[in-house]
């Protein structure tokens, strides 16, 4: 167990940068993050480590690591898929931002007081746990015999449909929030099961708004010469422009990811403020 103490250090956040630079070079070696989003992920990592110390640390390698270990391990299984997808394969910077952005805030928010340390840090692993439920659930959910259903409507949907989930997906990312939620309490000791739930119950809440902001208000587009939905834009993987067909024009994939795990951070801190 370690002990929490977020603030700003100088020090801590220079060696911060130094181990985050490391850890995404890594990344970009391996091909998990491109060049703008080895540089977005050694900021990141770098503030992580310098507002909330070698615990907040742990926790969001233990995202990268196994989030990028999963798109790497199944990316054969989103081939075809990933046409449709307006991102695939490395992170890029509003990638990492999207994914992390929530939980850096969350560590400034206790370090600068509005919340207590110790809701901050359940905040900070739930908006984690929200971005590892939503990648498992993408990466794992391809797997799935049965057809997922809008979450909307409970209508059939094709693999990979924005807004779509199914029972595997879903299964799988109550995984990923509860793997971050039992290391956010391990590491700092306390009512472990408490904060495990906690967490994992947030984190896929959070995760099920990702769903549900696909399926209504995302920005979707259109292409002429597949006749079907895309994320692309302004021109699909075949070559095609691409029409907006519903949503909000500028509310991208990486919006989305980020209001979710922004919305899985809300939801933990508003239940630990009532335990703690």
């Amino acid at each position: 167990m370690l002990t929490l103490h977020l603030g700003f250090d100088t020090t801590q956040t220079l060696v911060g940068f130094g181990l985050a630079a490391l850890v995404a070079a890594t990344g970009w070696r391996l091909g998990a993050l491109s060049s703008s989003g080895a540089i977005a992920a050694a900021l990141v990592g770098g503030l992580t480590y310098g507002l909330g110390g070698l615990p907040a640390a742990i926790l969001l390698v233990a995202f990268f690591a196994s989030s990028s270990l999963l798109s790497r391990t199944f990316n054969r299984h989103k081939h075809k898929l990933a046409e449709d997808f307006s991102k695939t394969g490395r992170r890029d910077w509003t990638q990492v931002a999207a994914n992390g952005g929530a939980a850096l805030l969350a560590l400034v928010a206790g370090a600068a007081g509005w919340l207590n340390t110790s809701v901050a840090w359940v905040a900070f692993a739930a908006a984690l746990a929200a971005a590892n439920a939503d990648t498992w659930a993408t990466e794992l959910g391809v797997l799935s015999r049965t057809p997922p259903r809008m979450v909307t409507t409970g209508a059939p949907a094709p693999h990979g449909a924005s807004g779509a989930v199914s029972g595997l997906g879903t299964l799988v990312g109550l995984a990923a929030a509860a793997l971050i939620g039992l290391l956010a309490g391990w590491l700092l000791g306390g009512n472990l099961a408490l904060a495990a739930l906690v967490v994992a119950v947030a984190g896929l809440l959070g995760s099920l708004v990702d769903s549900y902001l696909g399926a209504t208000v995302q920005a979707m587009y259109y292409c002429p010469d597949c006749k079907k939905e895309t994320e692309r834009h302004p021109v699909h993987s075949c070559g095609a422009a691409t029409r907006l067909q519903r949503g909000w024009k500028w509310l991208s994939n990486d919006w989305v990811n980020f209001l979710s795990t922004l919305a899985g951070a809300f939801l933990a801190s508003g239940a630990a403020t009532l335990w703690l």
